[in-house]
């Protein structure tokens, strides 16, 4: 009950962006998050399946990544211009230098750093990835990885995605890392 009662104190004043590889966690763990907050989540993939009444992989499949590139990048600078909230990213959207500059300065990042095995053991079993659609989709999944980790590593914040660990621990440290480095981004009133 603490608990519950900490929670209702806090304020978010800027957008926190989950960030990282497909698997990290972003969207569970930002629910999870958005939910300790008790402030609204978003996803910028799906305001982007929303505006085009289509699946990410039927816009890769017809209008190519570069498109959908741009359409993320206008999605994710509307949604920082909104209210203060939780936003769940694809794993790409990262990569765009105007993303980061933009993030980095309307909100927050947060990195969800999982290593290979963990992301390979939650994204191996499902098809609705568009860049693993290959003959070798684990080793697909290393290529992204090696090219993305550094840019991640921008992030404002990092923190470790770990098998053994629940969602509301990721959220709960997602968390304390905000309130002890970023009073700028979250507040606890006393």
């Amino acid at each position: 009950m603490a608990d519950a009662k900490r929670t209702n104190r806090l304020i978010l004043h800027k957008t926190v962006v989950m960030v990282g590889m497909m698997g990290a966690g972003k969207t569970a763990v930002g629910r999870a998050l958005a939910n300790r907050l008790a402030v609204p989540f978003r996803d910028s993939d799906h305001e982007i399946e929303q505006a085009a009444n289509m699946t990410i992989a039927e816009i890769f499949e017809r209008d190519g990544e570069p498109f959908f590139r741009r359409k993320e990048s206008q999605v994710i600078d509307r949604l920082l211009d909104g209210t203060p909230c939780v936003l769940s990213t694809g794993g790409g959207a990262f990569m765009s230098a105007d993303n980061r500059q933009g993030i980095s300065q309307k909100g927050v990042s947060v990195w969800l750093d999982a290593d290979l095995e963990v992301l390979w053991n939650r994204v191996r079993h499902k098809d609705t990835r568009p860049l693993l659609r290959s003959a070798d989709p684990k080793g697909t999944l290393a290529a992204l990885y090696e090219k993305r980790v550094p840019l991640y590593r921008l992030a404002d914040i990092t923190v470790t995605s770990r098998a053994d660990r629940t969602l509301d621990e990721m959220a709960r440290l997602v968390c304390d890392t905000l309130l002890e480095t970023r009073p700028d981004v979250l507040e606890a009133l006393e």
